[in-house]
Parts: structure tokens; sequence; C-alpha cells
């Protein structure tokens, strides 16, 4: 089976050998509607499961957990695993990891992602440009490995400098090497939310600010580093919303496959 980045399918490999194993006379022409009646999504009745994910945009299906019940999530992760894509799943309770942990031997658990992964993501070159994902504090690195884990699991490297923020700058700087070699930066802060602008004016690569909701009363949930953020003036800092490593993540990865791509 030919695969793409990250675990997924190739563009046009399910269908391909779909045709091919019909022409052959492998495969029924009965059984192959059948095949192709589930190929875009597959009705499970709480959940509708979006096999085209991986066609149309690169990466599969990603199981966001919170709200889910254990059950439902292992259900919708047995389909996509069953397609021979990797699964990500997001937001996940210690009840729901360990319930993917008994229903897949290769599910891993990243908690301080609060992630759990299902499969083999692909393995980037070694020579390959970084992803970079800074935090201003450790009380931001569980948003941060949200954000690392996703770009990992979608085929990124990933390198982390944690504890870098403004209020010791000697710390960020002792880190310019690493912030020059990466391909995309991502930059996770709260309180008042400067870092993303201070390395957007260190560097030439993109960076992705995520806002978090670390902060005493005035922060007001993230809103202050948010907004601090959206008003960035250094040029080429995007803004996700507050605490969305895993939308960070992604962006990073789309990034980098158009990079690889060229």
């Amino acid at each position: 089976m030919r695969r793409g980045r990250a675990g997924d399918i190739s563009l046009d490999s399910q269908v391909t050998r779909l045709l091919k194993g019909v022409r052959e006379g492998k495969i029924a022409v009965s059984d192959a509607v059948e095949r192709l009646r589930s190929l875009p999504f597959e009705d499970l009745g709480f959940a509708k499961v979006d096999h085209h994910r991986a066609l149309r945009t690169g990466f599969p299906e990603v199981i966001y957990c919170s709200g889910k019940m254990p059950e439902q999530v292992v259900a919708i992760a047995r389909r996509i695993r069953e397609r021979g894509h990797v699964v990500l799943a997001t937001r996940c309770s210690e009840e729901t990891c360990e319930a993917l942990k008994r229903a897949f031997a290769d599910a891993v658990d990243h908690e301080a992602a609060r992630i759990t992964v299902v499969g083999r993501p692909r393995r980037p070159s070694p020579r390959a440009r970084p992803v970079a994902v800074l935090t201003a504090g450790t009380a931001d690195v569980p948003v941060a490995e949200e954000a690392a884990v996703t770009a990992e699991t979608l085929g990124c490297r990933v390198e982390r400098v944690y504890d870098v923020g403004v209020a010791g700058l000697h710390r960020l700087l002792g880190h310019l090497d690493l912030l020059r070699r990466a391909r995309v930066i991502i930059v996770v802060a709260g309180m008042e939310g400067a870092l993303p602008s201070v390395v957007g004016g260190l560097v030439s690569a993109p960076v992705i600010a995520v806002p978090t909701s670390v902060g005493y009363g005035a922060s007001f949930e993230g809103l202050a580093a948010l907004l601090t953020m959206l008003n960035s003036c250094a040029a080429g800092v995007a803004v996700v919303n507050i605490d969305n490593g895993f939308g960070a993540g992604y962006f990073a990865a789309l990034l980098m496959r158009k990079d690889r791509a060229k």
C-alpha cells in the first residue's frame, strides 16, 4: 500500500487499488460498491467518520475526545485505523486514554499533551529543518506539548525550548541558533503574551503564536495574551485561539508539507 506523509494514504491509492482489484477479478463488483459506499464517510450513528479527509487535505481526521464517551472514541479510532491511518486523539481524559490502550496495542499516551496516538507516524529525515516550539513559562508546557506532539504525529521534526519568556530575555537569546534554523516557530505564552512579537523580530521564519489561559486575574483567562498577539508589531506572526496547541501544530505541519513539496 502506497503511503503519503504522516502515515496517511496517498491521494489516489485506495480507489486505484480497489479498481485494479475489480479489473483483476480479485474483488467482486458488489464488494467494490460496498467499499465505495463508505469511502466518503461512515455513519456510526453518534459520529460520521470522514474517510476522505486524508484524500482532500493530506492528513486523516483527528478525534477531539472531550465530550465523547471512551467507547465512542475507540469506535471512531478503530474505523480510522482500518483505513491504514495513524489516529491522533486530542484532549484525552485518563479514562479515554486507558480505553484506547486496551483496544490498541500500539497506542501511545502523551500525558502532558493530553494526546493519545495510535499507530506509527512517519519519521522525518534527521536533516529536515525543524519546527521549533517555545514557551514563555513552564506553566505553558501542556499547550506547547499539544502543539509539538501534533506536529510530530503529522511528520515534522520538532525541537523544544521551554521557559524562555521576556522576563529573562537572555534565556531566549541563548537559543538563537535554533530559531534561525527552524522552518516554522510555534511560540506559546500566557500572561501578557509578549514573546511571539520578540521572536518575530529576530527570525525570517513564520511564527505561530498561541495564547494560553495562564495568568492572574487581569489576564482574563488568556484574552489579554490573545489581544497582545493579535496586535503584534512584528510581521510574520499568525495567531491561533487560546490554548489551541493542536491548531498551531497542525498549521505548522501544513507549512512544512508545502515546503517539502517544492
